[in-house]
């Protein structure tokens, strides 16, 4: 199986760059990332700006710290609730004869509207304590949400008291 097959299963967008920036594979997800983020950036064969930023971080930490394996990770607000987690960490493919940094990039949103999906099924949570959970899940305020949902701040307390109470049971039960 090659690294396209691999990467493309993945559910976070993942890069694979070349230690100058060059794009040496790339997923679906990764893609769409990238395109909202390049928006002034137009060659697609290269990082986009905000994303080689924090690569550079890695190339100069390896120079700084030869010896040390670690990862770098940062995260990108794109205004709302979109929020972009972005892992660099060095990776040695067979194809390239040069240092590779393979980049995750997990839409944050995406994240937390899918585990808010999984938990509402589990903890049996209405449509709108549902609503609630997600934009909680997406570090809202209480305040934030209230005024998403054209609800009172009251209202969102009581959503919340209640999802807890019901992951609470489901813990209890499942011991």
């Amino acid at each position: 199986m090659d690294i396209h097959s691999i990467i493309e299963g993945f559910i976070d967008g993942i890069l694979i760059l070349t230690d100058q920036g060059e794009v040496v594979c790339t997923n679906c997800c990764a893609r769409q990332i990238c395109e909202s983020l390049s928006q002034d950036d137009s060659n697609s064969s290269f990082a986009p700006s905000r994303v080689w930023r924090i690569c550079q971080l890695m190339i100069d930490s390896r120079t700084l710290y030869p010896d040390h394996i670690f990862m770098i990770e940062d995260e990108i607000e794109l205004g709302g609730l979109d929020t972009i987690r972005i892992r660099v960490q060095w990776i040695d493919l067979e194809s390239s004869d040069r240092p590779c940094l393979l980049v995750a990039l997990e839409d944050r949103y995406q994240s937390a509207k899918k585990m808010a999906i999984a938990e509402r099924q589990r903890y049996g949570l209405t449509d709108r304590e549902s609503e609630v959970w997600l934009l909680r899940r997406a570090n809202c305020t209480y305040k934030t949400i209230a005024a998403k949902l054209h609800i009172t701040v009251d209202t969102v307390k009581k959503h919340i008291k209640n999802i807890h109470a019901k992951r609470q049971d489901v813990m209890w039960a499942d011991k």
